[in-house]
């Protein structure tokens, strides 16, 4: 691809040489916050993905929409605290979100859609996080003012069209692509769930004979199988950790499968809990995403978390944990609208199906060895979907910092 005849420095090191003609504009000057809000709350309801950006949400968990904030197409949306892991957007809807976002409306001749590839960028993503106030990143804000001082790219008008123009046939081609891989994963995954909540509570064994669980939403059981209690079947603890250990929090379990995610948490000693290895945890803040995971160490964690201990197979507890039988009827119990969270003597006087704990293993053995062939099957998969995400982002930002000519 071409470069643009002349570059000069911009005077920023994190912003380095830009187009000649290129201009930096702070954001204030750019964005004018809009603050209406819905008097009926029949309008669509919106999400905002660090991800996807915004999109037309699935439902809502509150009882009014009324007082959300109003959104027009071509409006910026941002979710204050996810600013700097690209929690925003430019809107393609008409719709509402939380009044606890910011929304946005674009001055002068520009393209929106510019500025949304624009700050999707690591460049920027960096430069909200500078931005963001707070004394650890879970707690971080990056509220109007804070966003107003950030300086925008902006090339002449025509550019920006035409720069929109060939990313939105470049990323079409690469999203395709993308889709394609992801369902293929979810396919995968959506099995894993199939033969998880089969095996937790109708065993592995083809022998067995069947009897009512007495639960609707727990079906047949093994009719040697006990209905227990899940507060009798561990030991719940709220133990405070005590000293720095390595944190756990909500991000650091990947959704549904239980696999543990490194990432640079920071924590509040005060505000965790003990957990030892063996403990198995289930975060009660937005259940239906089955964060459960088993310590594989001595750990503190977040007190989202519910902490069980003494179980005599925690692999199998684990199990139970991600099964779709348990995780629906937690999330239906839910309650609060912005953070939905399951109340913790709810969860734990929840009937679950117990196998003998010979079968317990038998049944982890088995799930263990399914999945295995199944990640194999997922693995290549992932890497695909991982370069092709890759690819794209670096496309896009090649283009929107002005590295190549696109036109």
């Amino acid at each position: 691809m071409d470069k643009y005849s002349s570059y000069k420095d911009s005077g920023f090191i994190w912003m380095g040489k830009i187009p000649s003609h290129w201009s930096l504009l702070k954001s204030k000057f750019l964005w004018r916050e809009s603050f209406n809000t819905s008097a009926t709350g029949t309008e669509d309801l919106l999400s905002v993905s660090q991800y996807d950006g915004v999109t037309l949400a699935n439902g809502s968990r509150s009882e009014s929409l009324i007082g959300y904030k109003v959104v027009e197409e071509n409006n910026l949306v941002i979710n204050i605290m996810l600013a700097w892991m690209g929690g925003l957007g430019v809107s393609a809807y008409n719709g509402l979100v939380s009044p606890a976002y910011c929304v946005y409306k674009l001055q002068g001749n520009n393209n929106p859609k510019y500025m949304h590839y624009l700050y999707k960028t690591p460049m920027y993503l960096a430069e909200f996080a500078r931005h963001s106030t707070g004394v650890i990143p879970s707690r971080w804000r990056m509220y109007t003012n804070d966003f107003g001082q950030i300086l925008t790219l902006i090339p002449p008008q025509m550019e920006q069209d035409a720069i929109v123009a060939y990313l939105d046939a470049a990323t079409a081609k690469i999203d395709e692509a993308i889709a394609q891989q992801q369902r293929m994963i979810d396919l995968l995954n959506e099995r894993k769930q199939i033969v998880i909540n089969n095996a937790v509570t109708r065993g592995v064994s083809s022998c067995i004979t069947y009897r009512e669980s007495g639960y609707d939403w727990i079906g047949v059981i093994p009719s040697h199988w006990e209905i227990r209690k899940l507060k009798y079947y561990v030991t719940p603890s709220r133990e405070k950790a005590y000293k720095a250990l390595p944190y756990i929090g909500l991000e650091n379990i990947e959704s549904h499968t239980g696999k543990f995610i490194l990432t640079d948490s920071e924590y509040d000693i005060n505000q965790s809990l003990l957990c030892n290895k063996n403990d198995v945890i289930f975060g009660k803040l937005r259940p239906y995403l089955a964060k459960a995971y088993l310590c594989d160490r001595n750990y503190c964690c977040s007190n989202e978390f519910v902490v069980m201990r003494d179980t005599p197979v925690p692999k199998f507890l684990q199990y139970v944990l991600l099964s779709t039988y348990f995780v629906n009827k937690v999330d239906a119990s839910t309650y609060g609208a912005k953070m939905p969270r399951a109340d913790i003597d709810y969860i734990l006087n929840l009937p679950i199906a117990i196998p003998p704990v010979n079968e317990q293993g038998e049944i982890v053995r088995s799930l263990n060895e399914q999945f295995s062939i199944i990640d194999k099957m997922i693995a290549p998969k992932a890497k695909l979907l991982s370069l092709l995400q890759e690819r794209k982002q670096i496309i896009i930002n090649d283009v929107v910092t002005g590295k190549v000519k696109v036109f």
